[in-house]
């Protein structure tokens, strides 16, 4: 075997201490399943706190130390939604017209949205989706479905947590549009 000159050896014998150093310092780490609260928290708190906060220091997820569960996100549910189409959200106007509304936190990057639509005998129509003005996937034809999924308009990291305002309009011609949402979450990029 080639002699090496000595201070390769030497490097290679000190690399090898701080490796082993290393690794018996990861090794050694507290469990990534405990947490603790924070000192302003703990005459208060007398369990557990589990919070994940992003890059930004958005507190993303977090447990209620009340009675279990899930804090943070809160998750949104549909209500029980009428079948009959006759009782949705309709208009006879031959502009689009807003026809649904509502306000929801952004959580997540991405939103899923599935409507329901419908027309009368006769009748032809349009539905499309706004968020926050802002055209949202495509216009669908009356009588079949709106699902979509897609980035919200504007800058995620400084929209966390703001409310978005998402509008169903639709346009009819010799009849009326109806359109129900179905189905609505955020979702990851």
């Amino acid at each position: 075997m080639p002699q090496l000159p000595e201070d390769i050896i030497d490097r290679l014998n000190q690399m090898e201490r701080r490796l082993k150093a290393l690794s018996t310092a990861v090794n050694t780490r507290p469990a990534v399943n405990e947490f603790r609260p924070t000192p302003s928290e703990s005459v208060t708190i007398t369990r557990p706190l589990f919070r994940i906060f992003d890059g930004y220091n958005h507190e993303i997820f977090a447990d209620d130390i009340l009675t279990g569960g899930l804090a943070r996100p809160w998750l949104q549910l549909m209500p029980p939604l009428a079948t009959d189409p006759a009782k949705w959200p309709s208009t006879t106007a031959a502009a689009f017209t807003t026809v649904a509304r509502c306000s929801n936190p952004i959580w997540q990057p991405k939103l899923r949205l599935a409507i329901s639509t419908a027309a009368s005998s006769g009748a032809t129509g349009q539905v499309r989706v706004l968020v926050d003005n802002v055209p949202f996937g495509p216009s669908v034809t009356a009588g079949t479905t709106y699902d979509y999924i897609g980035l919200l308009p504007g800058d995620m990291k400084t929209r966390f947590g703001q409310t978005m305002n998402i509008e169903i309009q639709a346009q009819a011609t010799g009849g009326t549009v109806y359109a129900q949402p179905v189905l609505i979450h955020g979702a990851q990029t």
